[in-house]
């Protein structure tokens, strides 16, 4: 069975100005958590829920798309066997597991368990 992507993700360098930009040109609604400098962005209608977020670092932004799995160790270790390169091993949060992983062209793009 495919797998479906279950979670995207905006990061950069300035939260504020990104949860604004985004809520104002596509009136998502969000909820904040400051603790974690991230803001959950609400599902609409048939889409899929996702997150805004400032860059770990300070590092420069990108978007990534999260695909559910079962298990995140193979999905990695696979995507790794396939020319992929592991960019964050699998990570347990409180209420998901993820892990991050570029492609052979670099692209990064997340794995998660329990969204």
């Amino acid at each position: 069975m495919a797998s479906p992507v279950v979670h995207f993700e905006v990061t950069g360098e300035d939260l504020a100005k990104l949860q604004t930009f985004y809520g104002e040109l596509f009136g998502w609604k969000m909820q904040e958590i400051p603790e974690m400098n991230y803001a959950m962005v609400e599902k609409v209608g048939e889409g899929i829920a996702g997150g805004i977020g400032g860059m770990p670092g300070g590092g420069p932004g990108r978007v990534t798309f999260y695909v559910g799995t079962d298990d995140p160790q193979a999905s990695l270790d696979k995507a790794v066997a396939l020319g992929g390169t592991v960019i964050m091993p699998v990570t347990e949060l409180p209420q998901v597991t993820i892990a991050l992983f570029a492609d052979p062209e670099g692209h990064v793009i997340g794995l998660a368990k329990g969204m």
